[in-house]
């Protein structure tokens, strides 16, 4: 057996005609082009990275993009000044941002203060309240592109065993809620859950978000098993490459299906991004 390949790459591309047209559609509705802010504390050179990568997808898919980076030096009480700019601010449809913030500054800053229906990364408590109920919400993007992958791939979810490595308020949990949500069985494991191997043997979908290259080994996979690998790590025995959470190697010949590292999970979290900021510009007219 070898695994078909989950290539997010090609499933980015679909989705990235898929938003385009919509954001054409909604600008000639609303009379001005949706606007995605991104704000940034700092000056951190994975932060920048990142939204140069935001501001390409914005781009390709007719989303206006509006970067505003903070100094170092700005206090909570700068920082929810900015905030409250952009909640007041009807263009700016979806506001992201990067994290994590300096250390003086708590994300409790951003959750507190954000106005949810423009939180488009499921950050505030009203939408990570609103996904722990199952009620429809902005997800964050990482596991919501995790979610799309299986269903672009058309892998069935509902009654089957799903494990998820990694329990972060990010990655792992909301995407253990969404495979709930979707009539999966979640078990939830970490760095201290005892006989990880044979607990991840057991599952119909293996997810990892630990944030520890190849944890997860191909003897330790149920023959068929799904895998999806959020893991983005540059260990320095690797050459200072990205591997993700699983040895795909020895994972490829057990696995039904497999996401590489890199071109899995991550071309799809920035597509989710211009999901959920359309998603929003859509609210403005359901209120008009």
């Amino acid at each position: 057996m070898t695994a078909t390949i989950l290539d997010g790459r090609a499933v980015a591309e679909t989705l990235r005609a898929e938003l385009r047209a919509e954001s054409a559609t909604l600008a000639a509705r609303l009379g001005f082009t949706p606007i995605l802010a991104i704000v940034s504390v700092g000056d951190d050179p994975a932060a920048r990275s990142y939204v140069a990568g935001i501001r390409r997808a914005c781009e390709r898919t007719g989303i206006a993009c509006r970067p505003l980076e903070l100094p170092l030096a700005t206090t909570a009480v700068g920082l929810r000044a900015a905030i409250d700019e952009l909640n007041a601010d009807r263009g700016v449809c979806g506001v992201l941002a990067t994290l994590p913030l300096p250390p003086h500054l708590p994300t409790s800053v951003i959750a507190d203060s954000l106005a949810p229906e423009k939180d488009i990364d499921g950050i505030t408590t009203t939408n990570a309240g609103r996904l722990a109920f199952g009620w429809p919400t902005f997800a964050p993007n990482t596991p919501a592109g995790g979610m799309e992958m299986l269903r672009r791939y058309n892998i069935p979810i509902a009654g089957n065993h799903a494990v998820v490595v990694g329990r972060s308020g990010i990655v792992g949990k909301p995407m253990a809620l969404m495979l709930l949500a979707a009539d999966a069985t979640v078990t939830i494991c970490h760095r201290r859950t005892p006989n990880l191997a044979a607990i991840v043997r057991g599952a119909d979908i293996v997810v990892t978000a630990a944030g520890r290259a190849r944890l997860i080994t191909g003897a330790m996979l149920k023959p068929g098993a799904t895998v999806i690998d959020f893991g983005i790590n540059f260990p320095e025995w690797a050459g200072g490459k990205m591997v993700g959470d699983v040895d795909f190697a020895s994972a490829l010949p057990v696995a039904g299906a497999i996401t590489p590292v890199p071109g899995g999970t991550g071309p799809v979290t920035n597509m989710m991004l211009m999901r959920n900021t359309l998603a929003a510009a859509r609210t403005l007219l359901d209120g008009a």
